[in-house]
């Protein structure tokens, strides 16, 4: 008969497969086959909801450019951005065009990811407050996409938005820190999209 200990140790090596095959299991549904290569088509775009941020909307008087006026990231969200911008790099995605909403926690979230500098796009700022500015924003961004599709449509494009703008733009309602790969037209606008499976904190 075998000894207690060696069928501990078998025990034990079972456990370990089973941890060990959850693990690879789980990873393989956080990758997102080809998405490195679909940036680099030139017929799609990344775009991004800013991390947790706490609170609603932004308090009365906020200004633009003063952080403490403004609702903020917070711990969460800052590991939440930088989780996925590790793991873009796992993707392959070690730099991109980084675009931002003027507000800062999305220019907080962007510069987290560390895909590279930061360009603060009028057209990806929130129009929460204003919903009259819908249709122009997504104008904006549109003819934005467009431009850098036209000039650079190999090197990938991230941009670091709100809630109502992705909504706009793509139909699609997402959470703090979630991310929609959006295939578009020459023209820039919108032909469909698909939410993107990443880690979260």
């Amino acid at each position: 008969m075998k000894s207690i200990s060696q069928s501990w140790q078998g025990w034990q090596i079972r456990l370990s497969c089973l941890l060990l095959s959850c693990f690879l299991l789980a990873a393989s549904q956080l990758t997102h086959a080809g998405l490195k290569e679909d940036l680099e088509t030139g017929s799609y775009v990344l775009m991004m909801r800013h991390a947790d941020a706490p609170g609603y909307s932004d308090p009365d008087g906020y200004n633009l450019n003063d952080c403490s006026t403004q609702r903020n990231l917070g711990a969460t969200g800052k590991t939440q951005a930088k989780m996925i911008g590790q793991w873009l790099t796992t993707q392959g995605i070690e730099s991109a065009q980084v675009f931002s909403s003027p507000w800062c926690r999305c220019k907080d979230t962007a510069a987290l990811l560390n895909k590279g500098a930061i360009q603060v796009e009028a057209g990806l700022g929130s129009f929460f407050e204003n919903r009259g500015s819908r249709q122009e924003q997504t104008r904006l961004t549109q003819n934005k996409i467009a431009q850098l599709l036209k000039v650079s449509p190999r090197k990938p494009v991230i941009m670091v938005t709100h809630q109502v703008n992705i909504q706009a733009f793509a139909g699609q309602s997402l959470s703090s820190g979630s991310m929609v790969l959006v295939k578009v037209n020459q023209s820039g606008q919108y032909l469909s999209h698909q939410l993107i499976n990443h880690p979260h904190p």
